[in-house]
């Protein structure tokens, strides 16, 4: 279901902190005229926990009118608070979304048990498929393949789950532990080829908001196994990967490659804020040496 590049997108600002509906539209409809198999509106690259709920509905809404049937539409509807949760996902289902993507709980850290008891709660709740999303480096903890294997058994709407923790090993025990058919994608840039030679599926991508040719290509080349090609676009484009990476959190650089290209604002919801000037010059000259501008 979920084999391919799906865009993590970000969710353009205009100048008075309202959503650039067309702006927005715009980057969708780039997705889908470049292959993308699916995007990703209100996940944390579209800053989800800084929209309110009429918001985050509007977006998810918005989302699935422009794609229309194109490819899938993964609304983010996690959050640390299981009823909030449950409440976007339901929304989500109501709008028209394929799937939904729901991020670890951040800051209350729960135990294992926490953890599938939230996501069962979230699974009991709707009918949508559901893509799990692990990312230790900003949720403090990771679902553990234990947790997964109860989750999996228990709860037939969990169909994938999105690895940010930088750990391929993580990609191979996951394969040993769950059922073939469960797929796993990958949430590194970066790391698609790893994950993808140990039996990943494809991408939840920040790149490909602004480079959606080359991922779609990248994966593309590993779905049909020619690992060599894929590696040959990564290398092009690694530069960009680490500076997405490295600059600033995400999703600052993204928003500031954005705008440089003239596709978007890089406006963002406090407390983030834009790049300094110094780090847009160092991502400038970079996107100028890949030919991006």
């Amino acid at each position: 279901m979920f084999a391919g590049v799906h865009t993590a997108l970000v969710t353009p600002l205009s100048s008075d902190g309202t959503i650039d509906a067309d702006a927005f539209r715009n980057l969708i409809d780039k997705q889908f005229d470049n292959g993308t198999a699916g995007v990703v509106p209100m996940g944390t690259t579209g800053e989800s926990p800084t929209f309110p709920h009429e918001e985050h509905a509007r977006v998810v809404e918005m989302t699935v009118k422009q794609v229309g049937k194109r490819g899938l539409v993964i609304a983010g509807t996690g959050s640390n608070s299981t009823k909030e949760a449950v409440s976007l996902t339901q929304s989500a289902e109501l709008a028209g979304a394929d799937a939904a993507l729901l991020v670890t709980p951040y800051y209350n850290k729960p135990s294992q048990e926490g953890l599938f008891q939230h996501y069962r709660a979230v699974a009991e709740s709707s009918e949508l498929p559901l893509m799990l999303y692990s990312i230790p480096g900003r949720c403090s903890i990771s679902i553990e393949v234990d947790t997964m294997v109860r989750l999996v058994s228990e709860c037939p709407s969990i169909k994938a789950i999105k690895e940010a923790g930088g750990d391929v090993q993580r990609v191979i025990d996951l394969k040993s532990a769950l059922p073939e058919d469960f797929e796993i994608l990958c949430g590194d840039d970066a790391l698609t080829i790893d994950f993808m030679k140990e039996g990943g599926v494809g991408v939840v991508s920040v790149a490909s908001n602004l480079i959606p040719a080359p991922m779609v290509e990248l994966v593309k080349c590993m779905l049909d196994g020619n690992p060599a090609g894929a590696e040959s676009v990564a290398a092009k484009y690694e530069p960009l990967f680490s500076a997405l990476l490295t600059l600033d959190t995400n999703p600052v650089p993204i928003k500031a490659a954005l705008a440089l290209a003239g596709e978007c604002g890089s406006r963002l919801r406090l407390p983030m804020v834009e790049m300094s000037d110094e780090k847009t010059a160092e991502l400038k000259s970079i996107l100028e040496t890949l030919g991006i501008l």
